[in-house]
């Protein structure tokens, strides 16, 4: 006997983004951290250079928030964006303009507070 598969209704979630100089990565979490979804600028079509593209963060986002909000409702989200690349506002842009509401937008970028050993001074 199949069990059917109930899709629960989730209002609250999270979306974290990292965005990097070569690709920008989504993913949507309920509030407890179970991924819902995510999705890339590769898995868009986007290839090469053109992965690290405003556009294709717009794509990769609109594309997993509009699949998440049919599927499970998701109307209010905390977004965490990681990364120094040049989908970062873009992304943001796209989760507005897909009918989802923004809480909080957190920076979690790492940051070195004293970075790595440097390398031995050069004996000439």
């Amino acid at each position: 006997m199949k069990l059917k598969k109930t899709i629960k209704h989730i209002e609250k979630g999270r979306v974290y983004i990292t965005s990097t100089f070569n690709n920008t990565i989504v993913t949507i979490t309920d509030d407890k951290g179970s991924t819902l979804g995510w999705g890339t600028a590769g898995s868009v079509g986007f290839k090469g250079t053109r992965k690290s593209t405003p556009f294709a963060a717009t794509s990769a986002v609109g594309q997993v928030a509009k699949k998440i909000i049919n599927t499970y409702g998701l109307k209010y989200v905390e977004v965490y964006i990681k990364g120094p690349g040049a989908g970062r506002d873009a992304a943001l842009r796209a989760l507005k303009s897909a009918g989802l509401s923004i809480s909080m937008i957190a920076d979690v970028t790492p940051m070195p507070h004293n970075g790595v050993r440097p390398k031995k001074k050069r004996r000439v």
